[in-house]
């Protein structure tokens, strides 16, 4: 979602914000602005791009000493230069505001605040902070102090920097619910809603915690903790050194992210894998000191996540059930979270994010752990993530910053995750010999290889695309465990290149879905040879004597030849329970591809962002 960059140094932070704020462009927005200290404050905002409030600097010459700056993903107004951020309030203390978040109670402050005589300029949650900020500091005359009173007014989730104009060596920054750190650095301090902004000026990051407070100056801060106590209560964060790498976050040889993040993935595997690779058993404890004591209690397993994360966990599901042998549910988390679901005792909760932060997540575990579900994990690719730090056990990704925001090596990453979890239920639970279990690690370890030929297929995939970029509509088949991956297929067309597609078991085919066939209509099946295939074959028949168009996805042993209107693409290999891992991969081209073709923003698709932290 929006982004939030700010600085105070004893040199001009202008050229920090603005690498800091393209740096979080991945995160989708449809304007930007900053605010520095100038002789006052000044502020420049745009709808757009980064790169056209760049040009606004550059025109006007703007430098400043302390400064905060937004990119901002519209929840409340329309995108438009008045309610971008950064946004003022008072006239005697003048300050500006940037906001990460929703404030769920913001036309009640609202109206309190009009009572006052506020006046408002903005369609946005966001100017009621700047209001109430304003106006506590009217009582106070203290701007921690009326951040920290403000805060106890706020419901919703936010992460929030202030400058006051009076007092221009003071940047107050607050967090609750919504990512926010500080960077610490020799020549000034930092903050930022991610660390990638801040690798420019500093690798010691302080991730502040819920309810914490903090005031930077250029030499030294300070943080307060406001859950308990409306004015604060001093706490000391541990510093870290981030380990991220600038070429990490840098694009390369690459056209796009995505491409680069599609072609990480067999590396990004490895890396998740890396701890059983020379292991002859798999330990319960990779997911936490208590892994083993509270896996082999696990009677039932909840798996709640949104998007990509969750069709990982229906893949999953059809894994834990049929190799470990226990009940698995799998929740849209912004669903469970509004419904009265049964609470099966001996549950374990699983939240699945790329980020850690995905609002509706975060708050359906918060649900479940209300309604007595005593056991969690995270599956994330954040070490310092919300999601994280709320469960009690834990396993990261490891696939490394994922910049384009469709997901595409997170969602390998979550599968290879998902499936080393299940190898380890069926091993606590004595649902796995141990020739099984060598033999699911000797999977494993050839996982990254089978991925990097797998890779081999985008020639092919490509001459599909030019076909598919004058389509509108695109349906998509699996059956078993590859239909949750048909499902992540047209997610992926639809994201980038704007054409709707659907997926659907291929069962349900005569149930519906067959009206829709045309030789308009281009069908993409996955068919590994499974036990399913001769099912699936069926149902191809059935598109195909209707005139459908037919791109298929095979395994080289499933003997589906290539005819008119059926067009076939083989796979290296079929690699039994990893399968559909592989057949995310020539899914994940195909939707690039046909974007490219159809001349798309590929990694910041329109009305999208990376990380959802709003609800």
């Amino acid at each position: 979602m929006c982004g939030i960059v700010g600085a105070i140094a004893n040199v001009d932070v202008v050229p920090v914000l603005l690498k800091g704020l393209l740096r979080l462009e991945y995160r989708g927005y449809d304007s930007a602005g900053l605010v520095v200290t100038n002789h006052g404050l000044q502020r420049l905002r745009t709808t757009g791009r980064v790169a056209e409030l760049s040009k606004l600097v550059a025109q006007q010459n703007t430098c400043g000493l302390a400064g905060i700056a937004h990119t901002r993903w519209a929840t409340h107004g329309e995108p438009s230069e008045r309610n971008a951020h950064p946004h003022f309030s008072g006239e005697k203390s003048r300050i500006a505001v940037v906001h990460n978040g929703i404030i769920e109670n913001h036309e009640e402050i609202r109206t309190h605040l009009k009572n006052q005589g506020y006046e408002f300029t903005s369609d946005t949650d966001t100017e009621v902070i700047a209001h109430l900020i304003a106006f506590k500091l009217e009582q106070e005359n203290n701007l921690l102090k009326a951040v920290c009173l403000s805060i106890a007014e706020l419901q919703g989730a936010y992460a929030i920097a202030v400058m006051e104009e009076t007092h221009p060596e003071r940047i107050v920054v607050a967090r609750n619910g919504a990512p926010l750190l500080i960077g610490v650095g020799k020549d000034g301090n930092y903050v930022a809603s991610d660390s990638s902004a801040l690798l420019q000026a500093t690798r010691d990051i302080i991730y502040l915690e819920e309810g914490d407070v903090a005031e930077l100056h250029n030499r030294d801060y300070r943080i307060v903790n406001c859950l308990h106590n409306q004015l604060g209560e001093a706490v000391e964060r541990t510093v870290h050194e981030s380990y991220l790498s600038n070429e990490a976050i840098e694009l390369g040889p690459y056209t796009h992210f995505m491409q680069k993040e599609i072609f990480e993935q067999p590396s990004a595997v490895a890396n998740t894998l890396e701890m059983v690779f020379n292991a002859q058993s798999i330990s319960p404890n990779l997911f936490g000191s208590e892994a083993e004591k509270v896996l082999s209690g696990t009677k039932h397993i909840l798996i709640l996540a949104c998007g990509t994360s969750y069709h990982a966990g229906l893949v999953a599901r059809y894994w834990i059930e049929a190799v470990a042998g226990i009940p698995c549910n799998v929740d849209i988390a912004s669903e469970y979270r509004y419904r009265n679901p049964i609470a099966h005792p001996n549950t374990l909760v699983i939240g699945i994010s790329q980020s850690g932060e995905t609002a509706d997540t975060l708050a359906a575990l918060n649900y479940a752990k209300k309604l007595n579900h005593q056991h969690s994990l995270a599956i994330c690719n954040v070490p310092e993530s919300a999601l994280i730090r709320q469960t009690n056990l834990r396993f990261l990704t490891r696939a490394g910053p994922e910049i384009g925001v469709a997901s595409t090596k997170a969602f390998t990453t979550q599968l290879a995750s998902l499936l080393l979890l299940t190898i380890t239920l069926a091993k606590i639970h004595h649902r796995l010999s141990k020739d099984d279990e060598y033999r699911m690690i000797a999977a494993l370890r050839h996982l990254p290889v089978a991925l990097q030929n797998t890779l081999q297929v985008e020639s092919q995939v490509k001459v599909w695309a030019k076909s598919f970029a004058t389509k509108r509509h695109a349906l998509f088949l699996g059956r078993g465990v590859h239909y949750p991956i048909a499902m992540e297929g047209a997610l992926k067309l639809k994201e980038i290149s704007y054409i709707h597609a659907e997926a659907y078991a291929a069962g349900e085919l005569k149930h519906g879905p067959l009206a829709l066939v045309d030789s308009e209509m281009p069908i993409v099946a996955i068919a590994p040879n499974d036990q399913l295939l001769s099912k699936l074959k069926s149902n191809l028949q059935e598109v195909h004597a209707r005139g459908g168009e037919l791109y298929v996805f095979a395994d080289a042993d499933s003997q589906i030849m290539e005819s008119k209107n059926l067009h076939v693409i083989r796979l290296a290999e079929h690699t039994g329970l990893l399968s559909p891992i592989l057949h995310t991969i020539p899914l994940q081209l195909l939707a690039y591809h046909v974007a490219l073709e159809r001349g798309t923003d590929v990694d910041k698709p329109r009305n999208l962002a990376k990380a959802v932290t709003v609800e």
